[in-house]
């Protein structure tokens, strides 16, 4: 078994830092549908609202159906898991999406009491495993991940 260090911890903090704000921003993009995919692997699992999808094509299946969205993360967590160097990492992330244009572009139809265009509550859970595709991290340096599996619900 290996145990984490204070240094380990201080590494998977800023990995998941980097990881949140970079897959919220790349998720909020016109771009999405193509870049979003690159964060998962053919044999990554995603479950969205209960709903299961299959790796990178699953996420591109699932992201291709949705409006925009416009994520604002209020808080994360990160828990390296020991047993290899670079550990994985366990991400939790609580925030807010708005889907759609938010409640100016519903049409004036649409009930007050709509979630469609509301900001609502999610929380969302990442194992990150370290990619070993890519060039090995030097010391002091954050690795490189991908998503091995990722469940988002809404909470609200």
């Amino acid at each position: 078994m290996t145990t984490l260090t204070q240094n380990d911890i201080e590494i998977a903090v800023r990995a998941a830092d980097h990881f949140t704000r970079l897959y919220y921003k790349t998720y909020d993009s016109s771009t999405r549908v193509d870049d979003l995919p690159n964060f998962y692997r053919p044999n990554s699992a995603l479950t969205w609202n209960g709903t299961p999808y299959q790796g990178a094509e699953g996420v591109r299946e699932l992201i291709s159906k949705m409006p925009p969205t416009s994520h604002e993360v209020q808080s994360f967590d990160c828990h390296p898991i020991p047993g290899s160097q670079p550990p994985s990492l366990f991400i939790t992330v609580s925030g807010n999406v708005t889907h759609g244009k938010g409640p100016a572009g519903n049409p004036a139809s649409t009930p007050n009491k709509s979630i469609d265009g509301h900001p609502r509550v999610f929380a969302q859970t990442f194992m990150l495993v370290p990619d070993s595709t890519a060039a090995k991290a030097a010391p002091g340096e954050v690795a490189k991940y991908y998503i091995n599996a990722d469940a988002m619900r809404f909470v609200g």
